[in-house]
């Protein structure tokens, strides 16, 4: 924990879009936190869900393959798209934004980064306060015996393992979930709870590469300003609350998450 400053004041939104104006907020704030989605993940060759032409939901229809009812009605089918994604996403690396982010946090500045990714590669950068709101696909679980979470490499192993490709329970048979938050079920309540807690203390949120549209994680920012807190978005694409942003970046996230270690 670094050092604390005066809090970072709150001012009406204005048309600030420099990464040296975000700078300025985090110097002066008292506590720091990100708040990050699948844009960040981008770069590292992982598509996001909703961007037309190659967002993932594009060409998969997610209540078909990424629902809870899903998983239960048809496991077979749910495995075959999932067991291609882990595939997929093991072999990502973290760019230079998820290292910015564990930099910042390195150096004081940065209390915690919130996520709604499930690709670990915010651990993988290095990010030790890690909240992960959507779960991981570091384990998958029994629902049915509750026996201990099985490794992702265990479960690629049981995949391979099975006739229908389904990885199995060792101790009852059932199929595993991916320790992930499915369509159709609710967050892990201490887990939003800590993502809750570490907003409303925040004098700054930076949101990068989210498109703030995905509830409750997208009534986070909300806590920030309600407790006076400054908003900073950085993505690409517009979000439902750019008017209230102080500072609004519009560039590439590691472009300009690059920017602010320089500025800072």
């Amino acid at each position: 924990m670094r050092a604390r400053g005066e809090t970072a004041p709150r001012v009406p939104p204005s048309t600030a879009t420099t990464a040296a104006e975000l700078a300025a907020l985090v110097r002066r704030a008292h506590a720091v936190v990100a708040l990050t989605g699948a844009g960040i993940s981008t770069p590292s060759g992982i598509p996001d869900f909703r961007s037309p032409g190659s967002g993932l939901w594009e060409t998969v229809d997610p209540m078909q393959v990424a629902h809870i009812e899903a998983f239960h009605a048809d496991p077979a089918r749910f495995w075959q798209f999932y067991s291609a994604r882990f595939a997929a996403l093991g072999s990502k690396r973290p760019n230079a934004a998820h290292h910015a982010l564990a930099e910042l946090e390195r150096r004081g500045l940065l209390d915690a980064v919130i996520t709604q990714n499930v690709d670990m590669l915010h651990r993988a950068a290095g990010t030790r306060e890690l909240v992960e709101v959507h779960g991981s696909i570091a384990t998958c679980s029994c629902l049915q015996c509750r026996a201990e979470p099985v490794a992702l490499a265990r479960v690629r192993e049981r995949v391979l393992e099975d006739p229908e490709g389904i990885p199995r329970c060792e101790r009852c048979r059932a199929p595993l979930k991916p320790d992930v938050v499915l369509f159709g079920e609710l967050l892990h309540e201490p887990t939003l709870a800590r993502a809750s807690e570490l907003c409303e203390r925040a004098d700054v949120l930076i949101c990068v590469g989210s498109s703030l549209e995905v509830h409750p994680v997208a009534g986070l920012p909300l806590l920030t300003l309600e407790r006076g807190g400054a908003l900073a978005i950085l993505t690409q694409g517009a979000t439902p609350l750019d008017a209230l942003a102080q500072v609004r970046l519009h560039g590439d996230v590691v472009d300009e998450l690059d920017a602010l270690l320089a500025a800072l």
